[in-house]
């Protein structure tokens, strides 16, 4: 699975998935560059009007975590990357993100997976939060996105011992969607993703926005905002084509646009 491209990061459009593929030799190491391409792509998705986005590696691994020069010098190389920046680019874009991993995904490797909305797994794939073996914790968001999909309990756990996990055990925990054999990967992660592309996706949107609003500020802010993000649904064309479908072929049947 390995590259001769420079370029950290290939973009491609397969019908209406943008497919991010990480290329950033040898093992996709978070830092500056990865960070700042991951940015761009994602920006790029929208411009390019996609409407699901698959996250993926060209190389051996998925990513082995992140740039040890980072933690260098006091941490000054760390303050040149803008990890927040990156949390905030996954979380508002409004459009499906799936990671589809293989390989090791480790350290920053798995916070990317772990910022995503989905995550698909190869059998063969490990991941964990290793930061603790190098004396550090999880640095890019880790820690609250492993509390939100497992709780507290199991999330210490796996930050506090720092283990690769197998996709099986991640998956048995909720921390990952869905384990498919090796072979597998890359048709189902597209399946899915085609599958998310082909749904409303304003009302996806509006979902991604509204489940954000609930994990940062709770039940309560998410039932008072509920209607505000639902109002631009209302106005769309696949609402309509939602409605018609129902009533003339049945549940299920509409073919939407994307508008």
């Amino acid at each position: 699975m390995t590259s001769l491209n420079t370029e950290p990061i290939q973009f491609a459009k397969d019908g209406d998935v943008a497919v991010i593929t990480m290329q950033f030799a040898p093992h996709n190491l978070v830092g500056k560059t990865l960070s700042e391409a991951l940015i761009d792509n994602l920006k790029r998705a929208e411009t390019e009007k996609a409407r699901a986005v698959v996250i993926k590696s060209g190389l051996r691994h998925f990513s082995a975590g992140a740039e040890m020069s980072l933690f260098e010098n006091a941490g000054a190389r760390r303050n040149d990357v803008d990890f927040v920046g990156v949390l905030r680019a996954f979380d508002e874009l409004p459009i499906p993100i799936i990671s589809s991993v293989h390989g090791i995904a480790v350290g920053g490797g798995f916070e990317i997976a772990l910022a995503s909305d989905l995550i698909i797994a190869a059998a063969s794939a490990k991941m964990g939060l290793v930061e603790a073996t190098l004396g550090l914790h999880p640095l890019m968001g880790g820690v609250q996105r492993l509390i939100d999909r497992v709780g507290l309990a199991r999330a210490k756990e796996i930050v506090l011992l720092a283990r690769r996990h197998d996709a099986a055990t991640l998956e048995r925990w909720n921390v990952i969607n869905r384990v498919v054999p090796d072979p597998e990967l890359e048709a189902v992660t597209m399946s899915v993703a085609r599958e998310i592309a082909a749904g409303p996706t304003v009302a996806h949107a509006a979902t991604k926005r509204l489940a954000s609003l609930y994990s940062n500020n709770g039940m309560r802010a998410a039932d008072e905002g509920m209607a505000d993000i639902a109002d631009a649904i209302y106005r769309t064309a696949d609402l309509q084509r939602g409605l018609d479908a129902f009533a003339t072929t049945g549940p299920g049947s509409a073919v939407f646009e994307g508008n």
